[in-house]
């Protein structure tokens, strides 16, 4: 289980709870012959805050949860999502969550544009990553929108990489997928969830 950090600022900084039926993360994984999308559920997360700039934060996906939304037969997308959730790939009866927490979040020149640093944990192995994220306070609530570019073999999944098997031909899949995450966060005080 990926134990989720908690960050400790010296009086400052608010605690917001991201609000879980209004945030997603989708993802989109390409191969030689196309590509599959789809949603992952968040399972937790929070952001702190000093009202003007995220200070730190983290939030867990529900590995369990993946769902495939481009495949429209059945059997296809079952077959798909049980490979997905299979040790292949996610292993999730193993590793049922994944979690990124934020470690910097620095400004960048244009208002409401930042570069966020962080440590992504898959399959309980945890790598640094690095992504533009657009972030919004308004209120009572932070709206975070980013966009996660993943070398999936960083965290033991090799299947059907070109990195590390031959003669794939148009089997290959690509070793980097997508995470488009959409989080809305509430000042805790305010949250009813």
């Amino acid at each position: 289980m990926v134990a989720l950090v908690t960050f400790a600022f010296a009086g400052k900084g608010v605690e917001y709870k991201v609000v879980k039926n209004q945030s997603k993360v989708a993802w989109k994984g390409t191969k030689v012959t196309g590509e599959h999308s789809g949603v992952i559920s968040i399972a937790d997360g929070k952001l702190t805050s000093d009202s003007k700039n995220i200070l730190g934060g983290s939030f867990t996906m529900d590995m369990a949860s993946i769902v495939c939304t481009d495949i429209t037969d059945a059997k296809m997308n079952g077959n798909l999502v049980g490979h997905l959730k299979s040790d292949d790939f996610f292993g999730t009866a193993k590793y049922p969550t994944s979690t990124l927490v934020i470690t910097k979040v620095t400004p960048t020149k244009t208002k409401g544009q930042y570069l966020v640093n962080g440590d992504l944990t898959i399959k309980g192995i945890k790598n640094p990553v690095q992504f533009p994220a657009t972030i919004t306070h308004a209120g009572n609530q932070i709206k975070a929108k980013a966009n996660i570019k993943v070398d999936r073999t960083k965290y033991d999944i090799k299947y059907g990489s070109g990195s590390f098997f031959d003669n794939l031909g148009d089997k290959a899949i690509s070793n980097d997928f997508d995470l488009t995450v959409d989080l809305v966060a509430q000042r805790d005080q305010v949250a009813k969830k």
